[in-house]
């Protein structure tokens, strides 16, 4: 399958962002039956053109995506692999009242765009990955004053979490999560490194956290969240730094994080600010069951 994905992204943009990585995390998140809620086209036995998934990480909402091979398409595979993604969704769904239905794509994709839109889907959002290069040696920057940066402990694994709970409240899509069950998550991600993380604190309080880890390919910024009363004073910038420069210590040449758009908390002015820039552009579309705007 990650062929499949890295293909489409060689011919969209010349590089690849995500790949077996991303699809080994969306494979271990609970509730997820590999069995049910992925599938695959193949030409022959072992040439797999295409592949699509369904997530349902809370109980009124699946997310779902999908990939044609760049040379299998306009063949209508992608349509029949999106009825098929159409189909277990309103399983999923069935008898929950409100639920939604939300399918990415990437951004660029016209033709995709066309068919979620036949069949009522509507733009939702807007995101982006976003890149550091990582061939020049960083030096991690003093952080503000009154604020010490430090990598995690395990008995720290609670400060985080609450960190990014407090930090993401206002964020779109943010769906709040007990403990127990996102430190399960975490420690079933094939990526889970926790020795990447770094919590910032004032005094004892932890007032931000930067959870990270290291794929074949480069390193991610997976979450990083500073609380409100305490943002636009270099916090984000200090954990940044430092991530970077702890990826590029372990040889990795890039730097990777996905991001909203159109996040409340300024965090793509951040990541401009520190030099990331814009790869890749995705799309998140949606509509009801019922297929009502």
């Amino acid at each position: 399958m990650s062929e499949v994905l890295i293909a489409d992204q060689l011919a969209a943009n010349g590089q690849s962002v995500l790949g077996a990585d991303y699809i080994r995390k969306v494979w271990t998140k609970p509730g997820f039956e590999l069995a049910t809620d992925a599938w695959v086209v193949t030409e022959g036995a072992d040439n797999i053109v295409a592949y699509g998934q369904v997530t349902r990480d809370v109980p009124d909402i699946v997310e779902s995506w999908g990939v044609v091979d760049p040379e299998y398409r306009a063949r209508g595979i992608g349509s029949v692999l999106f009825e098929r993604i159409e189909m277990r969704a309103s399983e999923l769904l069935a008898g929950i009242p409100s639920s939604r239905f939300r399918h990415a794509i990437d951004a660029r994709d016209l033709a995709a765009a066309g068919m979620l839109r036949a069949r009522g889907l509507q733009p939702v959002r807007h995101f982006w990955h976003m890149q550091m290069d990582l061939t020049s040696p960083f030096e991690p920057v003093p952080p503000p004053k009154g604020i010490e940066i430090s990598r995690i402990e395990p008995r720290d694994l609670l400060a985080v979490h609450t960190v990014l709970q407090d930090g993401f409240a206002d964020d779109w899509g943010h769906h709040p999560q007990p403990f127990d069950q996102w430190a399960g998550e975490q420690a079933r991600n094939p990526r889970y490194d926790p020795t990447l993380w770094l919590l910032a604190r004032s005094g004892r309080k932890p007032v931000g956290a930067l959870t990270a880890s290291a794929a074949a390919d480069g390193g991610w910024v997976d979450e990083l969240a500073v609380l409100p009363q305490h943002r636009r004073c270099g916090i984000g910038t200090t954990l940044l730094g430092r991530a970077f420069a702890t990826l590029a210590g372990r040889g990795l040449q890039r730097a990777l994080l996905n991001v909203d758009a159109a996040n409340p908390a300024g965090a793509t002015e951040l990541y401009e600010r520190v030099g990331m820039r814009v790869v890749d552009r995705w799309d998140l579309w949606g509509r009801s069951l019922r297929r009502s705007a």
